[in-house]
């Protein structure tokens, strides 16, 4: 994928996307001073480049009932790391999932009822051939939950924050 520039009318405009979903295009226009058209064309742009991957709601799986999260780097014999990634995206709990460098091999986010829940699909990953030890913490709160929107400003050149680091 290549990098895509933004400018400070996309920035606008994605803040206000993520800022009001369900507000729709001609309203969000009218907000930015634009036509619909110089809006849906620079919307479609984005999403065509692959900047823009999705419309969907944001969902809080703490309020689905599962409010222990938990961090797991899994070690993995490397032959069988792509078995395992199918594996791991047949289970609901694991949220995210990345191939990672360092002392483990993947690293798991993973959304539980409780720790004994989080245990459960633990064990149920260890149980898959190929993978030899896990590591675990739990989450105990979020000082910066996961975002975009500070980085998509800095990017299309929007006002920053003075005290946050220089590219």
């Amino acid at each position: 994928m290549t990098r895509q520039g933004l400018d400070p009318l996309d920035g606008r405009m994605l803040r206000l996307l993520r800022e009001r979903p369900r507000e729709g295009l001609l309203e969000i226009a009218r907000r930015l001073g634009v036509a619909r058209g110089t809006l849906q064309a620079r919307l479609d742009r984005l999403t065509r480049s692959g900047v823009v991957t999705g419309y969907g709601p944001d969902v809080d799986v703490a309020a689905l009932g599962h409010v222990v999260e938990a961090f797991t780097t899994f070690e993995v014999d490397q032959p069988a790391r792509e078995a395992i990634a199918a594996r791991l995206r047949g289970v609901p709990q694991i949220v995210e999932a990345h191939v990672v460098t360092g002392p483990g091999d993947i690293w798991c986010r993973i959304a539980g009822t409780s720790n004994q829940h989080v245990q459960q699909v633990i064990d149920h990953v260890l149980e898959v051939p190929g993978v030899r030890r896990s590591t675990t913490v739990i989450a105990l709160s979020a000082v910066v939950p996961y975002r975009v929107q500070p980085l998509v400003d800095e990017v299309a050149g929007l006002s920053r924050d003075p005290d946050a680091p220089r590219a």
